[in-house]
């Protein structure tokens, strides 16, 4: 379908859906950046239909703002080009209903071109297509879930300036109970609005469950023949539990880590691949040999990705041993405590769950890296080392960067990086994250005068 018709078939969608919704009052466009942060604007609804027909301009800056919400100077995306602006595209299907706030709204995903009208490689979402394009070619489809994990708190903080887990918990004793239904029915409330807003939106979400720590939940969507649907719908997945959170008086966090002595959050991503006739490729004897060569691709290039599953400076704290992170690139069946696990199941639904990414990652670039490892593996017919069965954390010593400095140098001198998410996404995520960081050397913790300031 040429342009054009592309433009019709998506007019039609605004119209029809609009016609669901005819009290929608405005939309909001949103480009989501290198940190998985949605960025745009709030247009009213009068105005779709020129956004379908001409687009937003947005600066091309805004991709690699930094965590702050500020310039990334070393982009090259600001002074040097006049801070221009790109022309951003509605992603088809993704205008849905905001079923919160007091006015009746919806979003709508935006994708970044340059000038030219080529896809723009430094948006995330791109990124991720061109990965997806390389299946394509061959034929395979990636089958994608994830899962996150995310904590709520209550507003403000405790008199220790930490924050503090909801009021509305109830506890026999001091703990958490893991996968306890009475977790869950201390928040329903607030758990069947979230819910419920998925559902209005049109995200498919599975199981929810109590996780080990207060206020702690995992919510996992369901599997999809398409990684930019399951990207999309990750986002809007959190997007949706932090705004219905907040209406009920609560804070939604995916925090990579919120407290050293507990359990942190994770993206956990299941991957399989179907071929051109629907069949799971990773299935029977010959699957075993491919899934087995996928396996072996996301080992070899676990450690140079390590900056896109642990993208900011408290990531690094959530790999600890015995805490359910994998500190080396492993795998096993069935082996929760390996980064890689082959869960049990029918061959037709084998699988791999990628373990390592923290909830605070960006999910096209993780779907993206962890996708490209599966490539890289399949095309290179690559061998896996051998499998882990028991307890990783005795049987290997930590490998993967463990901290935000070694990871960036490891990822800006990946060819595999360079090959699969591309050398512009390469550079901006490099100079975002590394300005992040310098930002962070510059602030000395509380933690290190107690320890330094009358000792040494």
């Amino acid at each position: 379908m040429n342009e054009q018709g592309t433009r019709r078939v998506q007019q039609d969608e605004a119209a029809a859906f609009l016609e669901r919704h005819p009290d929608t009052a405005f939309i909001e466009t949103m480009l989501v950046d290198l940190n998985g942060i949605p960025r745009g604007k709030r247009v009213p609804v009068s105005a779709l239909r020129r956004v379908y027909d001409s687009g937003i301009n947005l600066p091309a800056s805004t991709v690699v703002l930094d965590v702050w919400g500020r310039d990334v100077e070393a982009s090259g995306l600001i002074f040097e080009t006049g801070d221009a602006d790109h022309p951003c595209w509605p992603v088809p299907g993704s205008l849905r209903p905001l079923p919160w706030g007091r006015r009746h709204g919806a979003s709508l995903l935006l994708r970044m071109d340059t000038p030219a009208g080529e896809p723009f490689a430094g948006d995330p979402r791109n990124v991720l297509a061109a990965v997806l394009a390389r299946f394509r070619a061959e034929g395979l489809t990636p089958v994608v879930a994830t899962e996150l994990e995310f904590r709520l708190f209550q507003e403000g903080t405790g008199e220790d300036g930490l924050p503090r887990p909801p009021e509305q918990l109830h506890r026999h004793g001091n703990l958490s109970q893991l996968y306890g239904l009475d977790e869950l029915d201390g928040l329903e409330a607030l758990l069947v609005d979230i819910e419920q807003a998925c559902a209005a939106q049109g995200l498919p979400t599975d199981t929810i469950i109590a996780e080990s720590e207060d206020g702690q939940y995992e919510i996992n969507l369901r599997h999809v023949p398409d990684a930019l649907l399951a990207a999309d719908q990750a986002v809007l997945l959190k997007r949706t539990i932090k705004a219905v959170a907040r209406r009920h008086g609560l804070i939604a966090s995916f925090m990579a880590k919120p407290f050293g002595e507990q359990a942190g959050n994770g993206l956990h991503v299941h991957v399989s691949l179907l071929d051109e006739s629907g069949r799971n490729v990773f299935a029977g004897e010959a699957g075993d040999r491919r899934l087995l060569q996928a396996v072996a691709g996301l080992t070899a290039t676990m450690h140079e990705a390590t900056a896109v599953f642990a993208p900011h400076a408290n990531s690094f704290r959530r790999f600890q041993p015995a805490a359910h992170v994998p500190l080396a690139p492993t795998w096993g069946r069935d082996n929760r405590t390996t980064a890689l696990r082959i869960p049990l199941g029918r061959p037709e639904a084998r699988r791999v769950e990628h373990r390592v990414a923290g909830a605070d990652a960006n999910p096209y670039l993780v779907l993206a890296a962890v996708l490209g490892g599966v490539h890289h593996g399949l095309s290179r017919e690559l061998t896996p080392p051998p499998e882990t069965e028991g307890n990783a954390y005795a049987q290997h010593a930590p490998t993967l960067p463990d901290d935000w400095g070694a990871a960036l140098a490891a990822f800006e001198g990946s060819a595999f990086i360079a090959d699969y998410l591309g050398p512009l996404c390469q550079r901006l995520f490099s100079a975002c994250k590394r300005q992040e960081r310098e930002h962070f050397q510059r602030c000395v913790p509380r933690v290190e005068y107690e320890a330094y300031l009358g000792t040494i």
